[in-house]
């Protein structure tokens, strides 16, 4: 997709476009084949190569490393890498994820030591919200921190942990109040390295798409972590998660879903123009340009709500319902597309060597990180009412 397609992108961002794609080209296409034929391994080598290049620190302070380049210039790189392989654009943003925490509630010892590890790349992020039985309900959240001493002693289990075999800290929500308590006032984040004592981190297990991103399980059993690992205030636990997910994850996820958008727009278009029909092609149906034409219009609404979002985080500005309606229509519009995509295609989409399959399955991908459609609805209600008067 054309740079130009874009309006109001600075030079730089321009220059990091150009370079994210000659990089996927260059580096990522090469091994999703492999990626696919071995989905019970983690993807290790692809996330030293994006720490060389620094995009780990794209949205962390030049004083710590980072590149500072702002929330546009991250969309870039999970959009551009996301095209060419959903597995390597969500590993960059679940890492980008706990990495906002990190600038936004770290202390400054905790940054001092962590946001130069977290630019170079040489430490890698999870946050781990996600439970076995209360899933993504927050306020139901039965990990435990029991204070002793001058420690915290971590007790439950988090699952669907985006890079929970490549972390080596995991920001770890826990709930330090008794049941009853308020649950915006009964959670902490702490900081857990990933060699704890107690902590286990259960094998991969690979799941419906995005093969080679490491989702998985870590349980906690009696993990002792020094009060100085405490993320924020004892009873912040929610502000952290909560700000991170719709900050940070919310946009992520919408550029993850952009990514696979593109990709199979792009692959149905060249299908409908190479496969033959009598003496032309497919393409040159009106019913099928119809159709095409339809997924392309979707994708380029969905485009223009994703970075017309992360341009007002970049201009101070916190715009909830923005970031909401870019993430909830941004897949269901992708998913619109690739059931378009699917259809197209008729039976060749089914190949197991061919890219619509491994597109169709990754986009499923994109619904429950950060909230289901369900709940995004209904922060779009919840927040219509607090702005409307009665």
């Amino acid at each position: 997709m054309p740079t130009t397609l874009i309006p109001n992108l600075t030079p730089e961002q321009d220059l990091l476009w150009q370079e994210a794609d000659a990089f996927a080209a260059e580096e990522i296409a090469p091994r999703v084949e492999g990626m696919e034929e071995t989905p019970h391994h983690v993807e290790r080598d692809i996330p030293q190569l994006l720490a060389a290049r620094g995009w780990f620190g794209v949205t962390i302070p030049e004083a710590f490393g980072g590149l500072a380049a702002g929330h546009v210039a991250k969309s870039i790189l999970i959009h551009r890498m996301s095209k060419v392989s959903g597995a390597v654009g969500a590993i960059l943003q679940a890492d980008l994820i706990p990495v906002a925490a990190l600038v936004t509630w770290a202390n400054d010892e905790q940054k001092a030591y962590w946001l130069p590890q977290a630019a170079q790349g040489s430490a890698l992020l999870s946050i781990a919200v996600t439970e076995p039985e209360t899933g993504g309900h927050i306020g139901g959240m039965e990990t435990v921190a029991e204070r002793d001493g001058d420690d915290w002693v971590i007790t439950g289990s988090k699952v669907h942990i985006g890079n929970s075999h490549l972390a080596n800290l995991h920001i770890v929500i826990a709930r330090t109040a008794p049941e009853g308590t308020r649950p915006s006032q009964s959670l902490t984040a702490f900081l857990v390295e990933h060699d704890r004592n107690g902590l286990t981190v259960q094998p991969h297990r690979p799941g419906l798409g995005l093969h080679g991103f490491s989702r998985g399980r870590l349980d906690f059993d009696h993990v002792r972590v020094p009060d100085t690992n405490r993320l924020g205030e004892v009873g912040k636990g929610m502000d952290v998660a909560k700000s991170s997910s719709i900050r940070c994850g919310l946009p992520n996820l919408t550029a993850v879903s952009l990514g696979l958008h593109e990709a199979m727009v792009e692959l149905t278009t060249r299908y409908l123009q190479e496969r033959r029909r009598y003496e032309g092609t497919l393409f040159d149906l009106p019913v099928l340009q119809d159709r095409i034409g339809d997924m392309e219009a979707r994708f380029q609404a969905a485009h223009y709500l994703a970075y017309q979002a992360v341009g007002l985080l970049d201009q101070g500005l916190f715009p909830e319902s923005a970031l909401v309606t870019a993430k909830y229509m941004g897949h269901e519009m992708a998913v619109s597309s690739g059931q378009d995509a699917m259809n197209l295609h008729g039976a060749r989409a089914l190949d197991w060597d061919y890219p619509m399959q491994r597109l169709w399955r990754d986009i499923q991908h994109t619904y429950a990180p950060a909230g289901t459609g369900e709940f995004q609805r209904i922060r779009l209600g919840q927040n219509l009412l607090a702005e409307s008067p009665p």
